[in-house]
């Protein structure tokens, strides 16, 4: 037999969002201030869902153009050849560098769509005011967290490979449009996870 839980909103508790002392909630938060830090009360994000949907949507319509425009320029004496992310993987895999293959497209392709779904279900779950795994979304957004710190391994990839090439006295890489596009990309979905409040995903009472 499951225990439900008590949440901070039923026991009439709010937390600083700045240093996070946790204090009984004021009658009015509005333009009430942290008792320990000064810090102005916040009972949500204000217009959180707004927010990360706009930046979802605009990181998930960049993501068409950072896997179709060039990646990355590779030129020597005899061609140039232009690669995008998943050509640039085939690429780095014939090369001879499979571990730069696979970081290239674990955070290229994994790390953006696994993020996208995540979101999705965030969002999606919260509008309609799902009861369901709340701990489980939780920690979903933990993850979104945690892996944001390592969206930007394949333009590192790509600026390390442009650096190193370029010692090279027959051949050199450049950086591509694509690289650009997808920099973006990461800078949205970023903004977007760091937009919605997890503790809207707790604001549906649990069913007994």
């Amino acid at each position: 037999m499951s225990t439900a839980i008590r949440t901070a909103t039923e026991m009439g508790l709010i937390g600083c969002r700045r240093c996070g002392h946790v204090m009984q909630r004021p009658e009015t938060v509005e333009g009430s201030s942290c008792a320990r830090c000064g810090a102005p009360l916040r009972w949500r994000k204000p217009q959180s869902l707004e927010r990360c949907w706009a930046f979802l949507i605009a990181a998930m319509i960049l993501y068409i153009p950072a896997n179709t425009l060039t990646m990355m320029r590779t030129i020597n004496p005899f061609n140039a050849t232009d690669d995008t992310i998943m050509s640039g993987v085939i690429y780095l895999w014939v090369a001879g560098t499979p571990e730069l293959a696979a970081i290239v497209f674990v955070a290229s392709v994994m790390v953006p769509i696994g993020k996208f779904i995540a979101l999705l279900i965030l969002l999606i779950s919260v509008q309609r005011g799902s009861p369901h795994d709340r701990v489980g979304r939780t920690r979903m957004y933990r993850i979104i967290e945690k892996i944001g710190h390592w969206s930007m391994l394949d333009v590192f990839v790509v600026a390390l490979l442009v650096a190193l090439v370029r010692f090279d006295l027959f051949g050199r890489v450049e950086a591509g449009g694509g690289a650009i596009c997808f920099g973006g990309v990461v800078v949205l979905t970023m903004m977007a996870s760091l937009s919605f409040d997890p503790r809207l995903i707790w604001d549906t009472p649990e069913k007994t």
